[in-house]
């Protein structure tokens, strides 16, 4: 693996260059190298995934103040699932960065799901070790953080609950969604909608389908009206 590329890459630059090594490093190639000095990451991905957990629970909480605990675990869970880890891995390149076993190598090892969640969160320990909770907190503002806000998990948030709730409060209002726009290929269809209040746009968001573009409608007119 090339470590100065994947610091580059990566816009950081380790006092250890072995914790980062040592990220990217699956079991299967250490167990193909056992004359050499090698550990894999599953250590780090041990300390990584508690790293994330706090990360994510301090962003979740100083960031959405009215959010009850019950929907701040809800959102964290969908955050830091595997399906999740996987996308962030796969958006950072990790795949080619990986150190495995031949056999692993060939059966699609750097595009399995569960390799490349381990790595983000064995990169996240290294992370840690190296420059603290705050170099972390910093990697994860660039690109974890900003997904929450444009709504990435809200398939996770049922943000029309929240918003027909906080309107019921008031007996004159009511809420109405339209889609007001449709684009893309059939196989590849987007979807506009709008979330009205008393025939004001309150919100409008995008999806892949028309329930998820109502979600993020929602969640914007919630953002807007700063709940």
């Amino acid at each position: 693996m090339d470590i100065d590329q994947l610091q580059e890459q990566l816009k950081t630059n380790f006092n250890n260059p072995e914790l980062i090594k040592q990220a990217f490093t699956h079991s299967s190639y250490v167990n193909e190298h056992r004359n050499t000095v090698f550990s894999d990451n599953e250590r780090l991905e041990f300390l990584g995934d508690a790293v994330l957990e706090l990360g994510v629970s301090q962003y979740l909480f100083l960031n959405n103040k009215e959010m009850p605990e019950g929907q701040m675990t809800k959102l964290r869970a969908a955050i830091v699932c595997e399906p999740s880890l996987m996308r962030f891995a796969t958006e950072l390149n990790f795949g080619e960065f990986l150190l495995l076993g031949k056999g692993e190598e060939q059966t699609g090892g750097r595009q399995r799901p569960a390799i490349l969640a381990d790595v983000f969160e064995a990169f996240l320990g290294a992370l840690y070790l190296d420059q603290g909770f705050d170099a972390a907190l910093k990697f994860l503002e660039m690109h974890v953080f900003p997904k929450i806000n444009t709504g990435a998990f809200s398939h996770a948030m049922d943000y029309k609950s929240q918003l027909q709730e906080l309107v019921q409060q008031n007996k004159n209002q009511s809420i109405e969604y339209k889609i007001v726009k449709e684009k893309g290929p059939s196989h590849d269809r987007e979807f506009v909608a709008q979330a009205i209040i008393k025939g004001n746009i309150a919100g409008e968001g995008t999806g892949r389908t028309k329930k998820e573009a109502e979600q993020r409608a929602a969640k914007y007119a919630l953002d807007s009206m700063n709940v």
